[in-house]
This record gives C-alpha cells, structure tokens and sequence, in this order.
C-alpha cells in the first residue's frame, strides 16, 4: 500500500502528522504523543465524547499496519485511524452562532480532561470541525498529560481564534470571519486592545483577557525572557486552571450577538414567488436531484435553506451557503435545534469565495479545492452576482465548469421584479447583457441543457445542467 499524502494543515506539529487519503484520515504518532493519547484514551471524559459526537471518531491502527499507512522513517511509534468529516469548514466560514459553540466544546472538553489530568496543549478554532450543526472536536493529537505546575498553554491561542473574534461581534457588531480570513493565526491581544475603547474595558472579560494580555504581550515583546519557563515558574495549581476555564466558559456562554437575537430578519427569496412559481421550481429541483441518490449537493444562495431540506432527502450531506450571515446564523440555530447532522451551513460571499490560505496556499483548501460535489444548486443567486457584484454571466458559467458538476441554474430575467430592483440604482446600459441569450451561449461552451422550464410567472428560467 502506497502512503497517502500528508495535510499541510498538519505539518506544525511534529509529534503528530495527519496523512489523507480518498478512504481514510490516519494521524501518526511518535512515541510521547502516543503516551499522552493512551492517557486521554483511557479516561472517561474521552470516551463519552467519542461516543456522543462531540470527539470525531477514532481508532488505533494495528501495530502491523502502521508502515504501510504512514512510513517507515523511524518517526513513528503508532497510528490512528479517524472517521472523515464530509466537508471541511474553517471559521471564517462560521457563523457568530457557530463560532460561539464551536468555542464552548472546546472549553468544555478542557474542562473534563483536566479532572482526568489530561489537557489540551492547543486551543485553535481549527480543531473543530461542523457535522451539519454538530460541533465536532477533530485534534485528538491535542490532548496531553497535564504536567504539574505548567498553566494551560491553549489560552491565549483561544483569546486569539476564539476569544476575540466572539468580542468582536459580540461588543462592536463587527464581523469577524474577514479578521480570521485575513489571519489564519487569529487577534493578537494588542491587536484586539486597539479595536476596543475606553468605555469597552468596562465590559465582561475585557479588562483580564484583552488589556492584561496585551500589557503582557507588549512587556515580553522586547525581551529575552522566557515566557514559557516564567509561567513555569509560577506554580500553575491545577485548581488555577479549572477556575479559569470556568470563568471563560461563562464568559463565553453569555456573549450574544444582538442582531441574531432578534427574530428572523423577514428576509426570505422565496418571498419573491407566487405560489404557482415556488411549486413549479421545488418540483423542478427535487426531480432533478432526485434521479439518482446524491453523495454531497452544494447548495449556494441557499437562504433560510427550504431547498437544502429538499436536497437533503436524496443526499448523504448537503453544504447550504449563503452571504448573509444573519440568515446562516438562524438556519444554523435550527438546524441545531433539530440536532441535524446533515446540512452543513456557511457563509461566504460568492464573489470573492474562500482562498487557499496558510503555507504555500495549502494549509487550508479553497472552498472549490474540498470536495467536488455531485450537484450544484445555484437558485436565485446568478442576479445577484452579476448586478450586485458585477460578474459578468460567462464567468459565473465558467465557475460552474470548473466545478465540474451536475447543476440546477434558476436565471432571473430582467423582466423580473427582484432584478429590475437591483438595476435601480445602476447606470443604465451597465447590464444590457444580463439575458438568457447571452446565459446559455456561455452555457453552451461547457454544458449539456438536459432540461429547461420557465416558471408561470414567466419571470424565471430554470436549467438541468449536465458538463460536457
């Protein structure tokens, strides 16, 4: 058997190395990380998570098979092998909502290692990863043998992945997916100390997790000394650890971000619709996505998520994305609410999408670079990318080429309400070549039109895309 390539995301760790393949997760383990997994392993904490979801499945690989699966460089003393999550996210794909829980999981699990004298030795939002509205702890190289003394070195890595970002929104009603997009390593607390006024330090948590740490951080900034054996040398009692988990998991319990507090926004596409149209368009999309069971459908524009619902009865896993981070926000809560594990959703802005990012763009895949998906669906979207957005509709076509998938196109024409309100505040002319002629010209270069239907209201074109 040939050894499967390695993540890049998991190159930063040298005791561990996760390698991917089309069937399988493995993560190798020298001979210290495999003394800190059998000692989380044989707590209790670890196995109720493994076995509520909350710890992403894992075994241990036969000691026989470990060469085979990862190498024989005598680096390795042990493999895992772990369940695949069916899409990767990152959290400046997450919702405030989801950032928050994604947040308390890892605080919670800490916490319950730390009776068992294990810990976590990290803290990053990239530990956790989303199974439909299940936050899902995937690092299980994290936890370790809680060593006497030493404080949680995972804290400041949480101020910076988790911490902040919640603040930011939470306090300021400033969106954090662009700071963590822009920054894979997260605020740094002087960083976060700029954003937050005078009046802000008056705030919960501020003061102890964002003024101190950044008085810390500017005081060791020009200095020789050695933070970790400072901390060392201050005697961190376990109970000092537990208190300050406690006092972060009220913290964050109690952030909220006000918008998403309120009701639904009111805002819903197929507001737009007749009755005739919106049973015209479901019957369309559940024919086409029903013809055959689905593996993974990507749903982009997906709103309050009606049609991901649909998709979801003929598929194993549907990503539901949406611009709008409000509306996410409160499908995400729903769908939590169900304890749905099926529907994954994001929020990105489709004309500017997720990039590969980190080391050599490798460390975190472009949205496209994940999976490639069996269908597409691109419903009531395409206007709002070429008029809002300005791309012009071959690019968006040549997107979907590159995709590379089955596809459903719903095409507003500009006879429709919704596009001539987006068309109000343009020049006129800027869009004259917003039409289906132009549309299916370009689709023509990359598709097969299976099959097309124009709604009652005559208003919406629907496409059965298949690519050439």
């Amino acid at each position: 058997m040939t050894t499967p390539p390695a993540d890049p995301g998991s190159f930063r760790d040298p005791m561990s190395r996760v390698f991917v393949s089309d069937d399988a997760v493995i993560r190798s383990l020298s001979g210290d990380a495999l003394a800190d997994y059998e000692a989380a392993a044989a707590s209790t904490f670890f196995a109720k998570a493994l076995a509520d979801g909350r710890i992403v499945g894992t075994e241990r690989v036969p000691d026989d098979e470990v060469a085979a699966l990862v190498g024989d460089d005598g680096r390795w003393e042990a493999a895992l092998r772990h369940d695949r999550i069916p899409f990767l996210s990152y959290p400046y794909e997450w919702t405030f909502e989801m950032l928050r829980d994604a947040a308390l999981l890892q605080l919670q699990l800490t916490r319950q290692a730390l009776d068992e004298d294990v810990i976590t030795k990290d803290a990053t939002s990239y530990n956790v990863q989303f199974v439909g509205a299940r936050p899902t702890f995937i690092d299980v190289g994290s936890f370790e043998k809680l060593r006497a003394g030493e404080p949680w070195y995972g804290y400041r890595q949480f101020c910076e992945l988790f911490l902040y970002p919640l603040m930011f929104q939470a306090y300021k009603d400033l969106p954090f997916q662009p700071w963590l997009r822009g920054s894979i390593d997260g605020i740094t607390p002087t960083e976060a100390r700029s954003v937050m006024g005078f009046r802000d330090r008056f705030r919960r948590g501020v003061f102890p997790n964002v003024c101190l740490q950044a008085a810390f951080e500017n005081r060791y900034s020009d200095t020789d000394s050695d933070v970790k054996k400072d901390l060392g040398k201050a005697g961190f009692k376990k109970e000092l650890i537990a208190a300050n988990l406690d006092k972060l998991t009220k913290l964050v319990s109690g952030l909220k971000w006000k918008r998403s507090e309120s009701t639904w926004s009111g805002y819903s596409e197929r507001g737009h619709y007749t009755d005739a149209d919106l049973d015209g368009k479901t019957a369309f999309v559940d024919k086409v996505v029903g013809r055959t069971h689905r593996s993974i459908v990507w749903d982009l524009g997906a709103n309050d998520g009606h049609f991901s619902r649909l998709a979801a009865k003929d598929s194993d896993y549907v990503v539901a994305v949406d611009a709008d981070p409000l509306v996410v926000d409160t499908l995400y809560r729903a769908l939590r609410e169900e304890g749905n594990t099926t529907i994954l959703p994001l929020t990105m802005d489709l004309s500017s999408q997720s990039p590969g990012l980190g080391w050599r763009g490798k460390e975190r895949k472009a949205f496209t670079d994940r999976v490639k998906p069996d269908v597409v669906l691109c419903l009531a979207v395409i206007h709002h990318l070429a008029i809002t957005n300005n791309v012009p509709l071959p690019e968006f076509v040549a997107f979907l080429a590159d995709v590379g998938s089955e596809a459903v196109l719903e095409f507003p024409t500009p006879d429709d309400q919704m596009v001539k309100r987006l068309l109000k505040n343009k020049r006129e002319g800027t869009h004259d070549d917003y039409t289906a002629t132009v549309l299916e010209r370009a689709l023509a270069d990359h598709f097969d039109i299976v099959e097309q239907t124009t709604l009652p209201s005559g208003t919406r074109i629907l496409y059965h895309l298949t690519p050439r």
